[in-house]
């Protein structure tokens, strides 16, 4: 074994994932089939299960879930500065990272609105301010639900940003003037360069959710996760919206040496209504285990109430679920809104 290859006692890199295939061309014309619904891992709800919620009236947390939103962990701080070796990422809320890895600078899932369709206003602030973001060099998404795909925020970008979208999401963003979407099918990848000189490579990784944009267009776009990996063998596996499920494993051995995964942990009661979609925070932890990623980073949670959860139980539950797998307390990265941590080769 050597040097490169020790991490934490134990071989990390493995064989690249860019073995995984050679990279789809950026902003090809591609046609899809009507629907994605036959890639459901389960049924979606239906009539039934819709009257069950709302009998129950469990869709938000009540004033004692509530009442601690004064202490959800908020500590906006600078960008770090970081060379084409160093990969960081900064939590901006909710799924929205910075990513800087190759010297480019990703944004996942970037919603900066205080507000989204369907839900209360965010009740922490976003991380980063929009005008101390550097240059963005590209944006990928998961799917397009509003919490994820907010068209405010990428108003805001140049409509020649690089934009790496689910199949079927392509004309979406054209008719929205960007000229430089590459739309991608599961274990499909795509490439940038980078500031070095090296490709960034972007693979289009499997997820357990679903989509829906309007009353009439349910599945009709795909979802899923994305790893991006620098020319230095550094991993960041994006999970955008998931449930638990078989898919983890799988990314895993198809892209070993993940340094890093982030993971939602929030959104999650009641349990019988959200399971197939949203990993809990025991569920979350799992899943970074099936992937052998060596640090996990929690999200999708103190930004926006969008389940019946208090809102900082997630937090608490994911803590305790990190202790008992006797990992090391150093690799959760249960960061703050606003706050950065940064991998080194």
């Amino acid at each position: 074994m050597t040097e490169e290859t020790k991490r934490d006692g134990q071989s990390h890199r493995g064989p690249s994932s860019r073995a995984a295939g050679p990279p789809r061309p950026l902003g090809e014309l591609r046609r899809w089939p009507k629907s994605f619904a036959g890639r459901l891992t389960a049924p979606l709800p239906g009539v039934r299960a819709v009257t069950r919620l709302a009998r129950e009236g469990a869709a938000r947390p009540g004033a004692d879930g509530l009442r601690d939103v004064p202490l959800l962990p908020f500590a906006p701080g600078p960008l770090p500065s970081v060379d084409t070796a160093t990969v960081a990422v900064t939590w901006a809320g909710h799924a929205s990272w910075v990513v800087r890895i190759g010297g480019l600078t990703v944004l996942t899932d970037p919603v900066w609105s205080r507000r989204i369709l369907g839900t209360p206003a965010r009740i922490t602030p976003v991380g980063v301010r929009w005008d101390d973001l550097p240059p963005v060099d590209a944006v990928v998404i998961s799917h397009n639900h509003y919490d994820h795909l907010d068209a405010p925020t990428l108003k805001r970008l140049p409509r020649t940003t690089p934009l790496f979208v689910p199949a079927g999401l392509a004309a979406w963003c054209r008719r929205r003037g960007f000229s430089r979407v590459t739309e991608l099918d599961w274990w499909e990848a795509a490439e940038l360069p980078g500031a070095d000189g090296r490709s960034v490579r972007f693979d289009f990784v499997p997820a357990h959710h679903w989509s829906r944009r309007t009353l009439t267009d349910t599945c009709r776009t795909l979802w899923g996760g994305w790893v991006l990996s620098d020319g230095h063998g550094q991993r960041v596996y994006f999970a955008g919206d998931t449930g638990y499920g078989h898919w983890f494993g799988e990314i895993g051995r198809r892209h070993p040496g993940i340094d890093l995964a982030l993971l939602p942990i929030g959104a999650y009661a009641p349990r019988w209504w959200l399971r197939d979609v949203h990993t809990d925070p025991e569920e979350a932890v799992r899943a970074c285990q099936d992937l052998g990623a060596r640090n996990m980073a929690p999200m999708h949670w103190a930004t926006f109430v969008l389940s019946a959860e208090p809102v900082l139980e997630p937090l608490t539950r994911v803590r305790a679920a990190w202790e008992n797998t006797g990992r090391p307390r150093s690799q959760l990265w249960d960061l703050p809104v606003g706050a950065s941590r940064l991998l080194t080769p």
